[in-house]
């Protein structure tokens, strides 16, 4: 494909999607809401509760494997090994 055929080719999709976009608009304003807004509002906000949720369950998981890495760390250390493999020889009687 030339540029020249790819350019014509994005004009013809963005005049596409702006007749696309473009309501049917009663002449003159409204103050009047369509029947279907509340119901999308109402389910607006249900799905912003449930994104809150998601994100208060995410930072709770990210904090718990924090502190699992943390501790994992901390029991890796070279002295915290050293520790729990003598613990180790001692119970096994080496």
């Amino acid at each position: 494909m030339t540029m020249h055929e790819r350019e014509g080719l994005i004009a013809r999709i963005r005049q596409m999607r702006r007749t696309a976009t473009v309501p049917d608009r009663p002449h003159g304003p409204t103050d009047a809401k369509p029947d279907w807004l509340p119901a999308l509002e109402a389910r607006v906000a249900h799905l912003e509760g449930l994104v809150q949720g998601l994100q208060d369950s995410v930072h709770r998981e990210s904090e718990r494997h924090e502190r699992l890495i943390a501790q994992l760390q901390a029991d890796t250390t070279p002295a915290a090994m050293s520790a729990a493999l003598a613990e180790d020889a001692r119970n096994r009687g080496l």
